[in-house]
């Protein structure tokens, strides 16, 4: 099992190229599922989830090929594949690969709506909270759908077609209105999904849908409209830049100090946590290039945060800003509310001697002058990266175990942090 070596202590300088978004290509790669054409998507990330869900999808008939490189590209900048659907050869999604990656489970939509039945195991992924797919079947019987769940698959069907209806969620779900919205295009008449998540990544895939030939607006909002068509076409799709690696790669900047170029970053997509950082003492610059992050080696300042559904702080970012503030002069609180386990990095970032009090949901975090390099182990995603933040920023040698998890959300991450000056090197067991 690789490991991650980091020896701490060296600012970062030069330029980072942001990857497409994980969270944008997955449900990108899904709605593949709805045409019988092709769906070219370009700036896809080389990432253990992606490759899980090509799996997925060839179980189910996709034909999946990658473009040749083009001169002067490198393995930092993203893929272009072509998934072509022409025909759907099994409407079931099986427990083996479902239950490595929750998104997987999405597949559920576009297959009711276009087979109009669909066999999916429940869903698994990392251990950061039950995560339920309650709102998934809910939005699905509001199109018409007949729902069961029997021996750990839900069986869905659809004989007549699915049929638009009033969405209303009882709470924000990102992966039930991606789920919900691609059913939807395919559903006879209108629908309509209120308390829609608001997140980019789901702007972005209504307008590669519309690209296909779906007619949705309001995407963005927290009501979306979709009218129903009877067949959606081929399209070539750029996925939308990485928001949580931007943020990452800023709050890495933060820690060790340095000046780094964040290239094809999109400042718009993550308004709340720059304004957070900008409080803590990082200097952000937008350019024509991206990002521009810079921090002259002052004090961190500690700032309160509260994880919210997008706009707001992402819980996809918690784990990196608690690393960060380990380093603040003073006392800092973070409160998570989206997921109840998403604590589990704790314990880890206690090895490298930081003050953390957990009471529930909050996070107290006492400022250190210094951490100490230590073993410690990747417990999910992002607390994987957060600890490899910790890692570039404490006295001496940190390693990371079970850096699959990483593989799972940053691309080649070791490659790109250490052409700006980190001591980093990938173990292979």
């Amino acid at each position: 099992m690789d490991k991650i070596r980091i020896v701490g202590g060296n600012e970062l300088n030069g330029v980072i190229p942001i990857s497409g978004a994980k969270n944008a290509a997955l449900p990108l790669m899904i709605a593949s599922l709805l045409t019988d054409e092709t769906l070219t998507l370009e700036n896809v990330p080389r990432l253990a989830d992606v490759a899980l869900l090509t799996r997925i999808l060839t179980n189910h008939g996709v034909d999946y090929s990658l473009n040749g490189k083009r001169p002067g590209e490198d393995l930092l900048t993203g893929q272009t594949v072509n998934l072509t659907a022409r025909s759907i050869v099994d409407t079931t999604a099986p427990y083996d690969l479902v239950s490595r990656m929750r998104a997987s489970f999405w597949v559920i939509g576009p297959l009711l709506a276009r087979m109009h039945q669909a066999r999916v195991s429940l869903p698994g992924g990392c251990a950061i909270g039950t995560r339920p797919v309650d709102l998934f079947l809910f939005g699905l019987e509001q199109l018409g759908a007949k729902i069961d769940v029997d021996r750990g698959y839900v069986i869905a069907e659809a004989p007549g077609g699915l049929v638009g209806n009033r969405v209303v969620f009882p709470k924000v779900s990102v992966g039930a209105t991606h789920t919900i919205m691609m059913a939807a295009t395919l559903a006879k008449g209108e629908t309509v999904i209120e308390n829609a998540a608001r997140e980019p990544e789901v702007a972005d895939l209504a307008r590669c849908l519309n690209a296909m030939g779906a007619k949705i607006s309001g995407a963005g909002t927290s009501t979306i409209t979709i009218d129903g068509v009877q067949r959606l076409r081929g399209a070539r799709h750029r996925v939308v830049s990485d928001r949580i690696e931007t943020g990452t790669y800023a709050m890495a900047v933060a820690m060790t100090g340095g000046d780094v170029l964040l290239e094809g970053a999109e400042a718009d997509l993550l308004d709340e946590p720059i304004r957070v950082l900008r409080q803590v003492g990082v200097t952000i610059e937008e350019t024509n290039r991206g990002l521009r992050v810079k921090r002259n080696g002052g004090g961190l300042a500690p700032v309160d945060v509260e994880t919210q559904p997008f706009p707001g702080f992402p819980t996809d970012l918690q784990a990196q800003f608690m690393a960060l503030m380990t380093k603040a002069k003073g006392s800092s609180v973070i409160t998570e509310t989206i997921f109840e386990n998403r604590f589990m990095h704790v314990q880890e970032l206690a090895r490298f001697g930081a003050h953390i009090h957990l009471d529930g949901q909050k996070a107290t975090i006492e400022g250190v002058e210094r951490l100490t390099g230590a073993p410690v182990m990747a417990t999910d995603l992002r607390a994987s990266v957060s600890l490899v933040i910790a890692g570039l920023a404490a006295e001496g040698e940190t390693t990371v175990s079970r850096v699959y998890h990483l593989d799972r959300g940053f691309e080649r991450l070791e490659e790109k942090i250490s052409r700006c000056g980190a001591v980093v090197e990938r173990i292979s067991a």
